[in-house]
This record gives C-alpha cells, structure tokens and sequence, in this order.
C-alpha cells in the first residue's frame, strides 16, 4: 500500500518533510506539497535578501526535492478557503503543517498604528517582491528612517535602505521595486536595540557586511559600545570587536549615514496624521538582568519606523494553537491523530534555515511509527475535490514557465539572472497563457 500524505507550505521546513518523508518511509509514499502561492521555497524566495545570492542558492537543492517522482508541488491551493482539514484528513494518511512565522511582533506602544509606523515583514516582502504586497507599498520620501531590532532581519532592511539602486540592479529585485529604491530621499537610519551590544542577535558575517557599504557612513557611539566584563562566546566577541572598531571611526561624508543604537529602547511614535517622530529612553539592566528605564529621553525626527523584534506564526482554520507561545502544541511533531507540524510553526523561529532539515526529520519519524502498521485509507485524490470548487493548482512546471519569465525579463532589462514578477495575476499570466 502506498503512504498519501500532504504537506502543507513549501518553505523550507515543508520541503524538507518531503524529503524525509521519502528517505525513511520503508514503504511506497507520495506526497503532495501543498502550497498558496503559484511559487515554492517560501522565505527563501520571499525572505532572504535579494544581494545574499550564496543563501539564496539553497533553492537549488529544494529544487531537488520537487523534482523527485514522489513529490507532487500543488500551488495556489489556500487551507481554510480551498480545502479544509477535514478535506485533507479524508483524502490522504496524514497532514503536516510547515506554513512557518508570516508576522512581526508588536511593539505594543503608543503611535504604533501610524501611517509609516510599519512591520519589518511587510518592507522585507516589499523589495522581494512578494504577492502579497503591491510595489507601490513603500514610498521612501522620508529623510529618517529608524529599524527597531539588531537581528539579522534588521541588518537585512538597513543595508537595502542604506545601498544604492544600482549596487541592487544585479539582483532579482522586481523593477518597479528598484525603481522606488533608486527615487529614496533617506539620509539617516537608526538601528536600535534595547539591550547592549553582547546581547544583539545579529551574526558576525551579517555585521561586518554593514561595514562594507559604500553608500553609508556607519556609526556607533563609544558610550554605547562599552560592554561590562564577562565570559563571552566568540561569535559575541566578534561582534563587540567590530561595534567597537566602528565606534571609533570618524564619517567620511558619504551619501547616506546609519547610526547603530544600544540601550535604548522605542516608547512612543509621534505623529499626528502619520510618524514624524520616534521617543526613545535610555535603558540598563536591572540586578535581575531585566531591560529598565533610565528616565532619559531622546527624540529621534524619524518619517517611517520599522519594527523588527521577532518573527510569529499565525493559526491555521482548524488547527490547534497556542497563543501563549505561538506555535502549534505537539510532542515530537504531533498535534492529534494523523495531523502533523513542522518548521518554526512546530517551535517557533528560531535556529537557521538548515535547522528545519532535523526538525522535519524528527516530525517524520514520529509519523512514520504512529502510522506503522495501520490501514492506508488515504488516496491522494484531492485532485477531484479541487476540481469540483473551481480550483485549479499551479503545478511544478507552471512554476518552472515562471521562473523562466523571470530570467527572460532579467535579459531584456539588463540585469542579473533573474527579476522577479510581482503580483499573481502576472505569474499566472505567462504560466497559462
């Protein structure tokens, strides 16, 4: 008997389930990975940056994965609107859920609703061209701009901010995309955390890459720079060493500046019909290592703040979950009966894209030994029920019809291998022509 299980999402965390699926099921398995968009790959299409081509690369080995004959990719099919779970329980063995974190955290402080005030999410889906987000989203008439986090994803959005349209023309940004970048009026960025410089989250390679931007002047405060004794791990220590090398360097008079910020810590967003300002107060650690007030203030003249304090996962229509950790609850990858979660909807988002290969695998597993020697009852057969709702999939080589589109615009505009298409009426356009 033939294992029929569905995945849903093709990010990494569900191609991943796919292929451990294959390579540990000792019996015949198809898997159908279910997706509601027309394109795979997930955060790695819509969510690394477009100038990080070596992490981008990784597509190439999901690619695989698509391509193996058990594996069927299923786009444009939506949980909750398309299909429901019950549906899915009724035409395959099991289900696993690999739809990731697709939200920012709030700040949760006054202003924040502002026009302007905005998710690092949304700027991130913006320039890589995400469906979801119309290219006309972002106008960068503003001559400040603050990112809230010292993460990698804030390092990410400064250094687009603070990068010249031309050093991104090699890239698969979308070109009216890039033409809003090459029209940005931005001066200043401030990046700012609330904690000291051994506590950023950003990693070392991500950091030094801001040091080489030539469109920008990096700054960084001596004051805030000074960090207290303790036994830190290297790549900590490389990420002092580098904020303190910044810290004394001089501006050379560079077009743009960004000025990296520690201990201090977002408290309102002004603005009457939109931001016009950001207030900050200084901060320290408490004796109980607490992030605490000082009663200091700065105003920051800000137009635009984008906050980047963590990525969340958002429930699925009939699908257990806790608003506390924001995750699915399981054990080891299971939720109930035949009903499976994987990636950072499993754990929440942590660890790098890698990480979901052992994540998955250990969901899997779990699957695999619930389902040992039980009755198939799964067919596959979704094929019908999606035909009956007027639902019609994007399929592998429709996406493949994409992204050769995609190389074939990145010719005739001169630039790199690929420029994405933005929106799904254009994607399904030259996919079915």
């Amino acid at each position: 008997m033939t294992l029929h299980v569905a995945v849903i999402g093709s990010g990494p965390a569900g191609i991943y389930t796919a292929e451990a699926l294959v390579k540990q099921s000792a019996e015949p398995v198809e898997v159908d990975v279910v997706e509601r968009l027309p394109t795979p790959y997930g955060l790695v299409r819509y969510g690394v940056a477009p100038d990080h081509t070596s992490i981008k690369s990784i597509a190439n080995y999901l690619r695989k994965v698509l391509e193996l004959p058990q594996v069927r990719f299923l786009g444009g099919v939506t949980l909750g609107s398309h299909v429901s779970v019950d549906d899915l329980l009724g035409v395959y063995d099991a289900v696993v859920y690999c739809t990731g974190a697709m939200v920012d955290r709030r700040l949760g402080i006054p202003g924040e609703d502002l026009p302007g005030s905005v998710a690092a999410t949304d700027f991130v889906n913006w320039y890589c061209g995400h469906p979801d987000v119309d290219p006309g989203r972002f106008t960068l008439d503003s001559s400040e701009v603050a990112v809230i986090g010292v993460g990698n994803v804030a390092v990410d959005v400064v250094r687009i901010l603070a990068k010249t349209a031309e050093e991104l023309r090699a890239t698969d940004v979308p070109h009216e995309v890039l033409q809003r970048l090459g029209e940005s009026q931005v001066k200043a960025i401030h990046m700012v955390g609330r904690r000291g410089p051994e506590h950023a989250k950003f990693t070392l390679k991500e950091l030094r890459e801001l040091g080489e931007l030539t469109n920008a002047d990096v700054c960084v405060r001596p004051d805030e720079a000074v960090v207290s004794g303790g036994d830190f791990p290297r790549q900590v220590l490389g990420n002092i060493k580098v904020l303190q090398g910044w810290a004394g360097r001089e501006p050379v008079g560079r077009p743009r500046r960004l000025d990296v910020r520690f201990w201090m810590r977002p408290v309102e967003i002004l603005g009457a019909d939109r931001v016009e300002g950001l207030r900050l107060e200084r901060t320290r650690l408490s004796e109980e290592g607490r992030v605490v007030g000082t009663g200091e203030f700065e105003t920051l003249p800000v137009g635009m703040v984008l906050r980047s304090v963590g990525y969340q996962s958002v429930p699925l229509p009939g699908v257990p979950f806790s608003e506390k950790t924001m995750t699915v609850p399981n054990e080891a990858g299971r939720v109930r009966e035949r009903e499976y979660v994987a990636g950072w909807l499993k754990r929440g988002p942590t660890g790098v894209i890698g990480t979901n290969k052992s994540d998955a695998a250990e969901t899997v597993r779990t699957l695999l030994a619930d389902l040992d020697g039980r009755e198939r009852t799964g067919t596959g057969g979704i094929d019908a029920l999606l035909a009956a709702r007027g639902v019609r999939p994007v399929t592998y080589d429709e996406w493949l019809a994409i992204e050769a589109a995609e190389a074939e615009l990145a010719q005739s505009l001169s630039r790199g291998e690929r420029v994405k298409l933005i929106g799904l009426e254009a994607m399904l356009r030259v996919c079915r022509p």
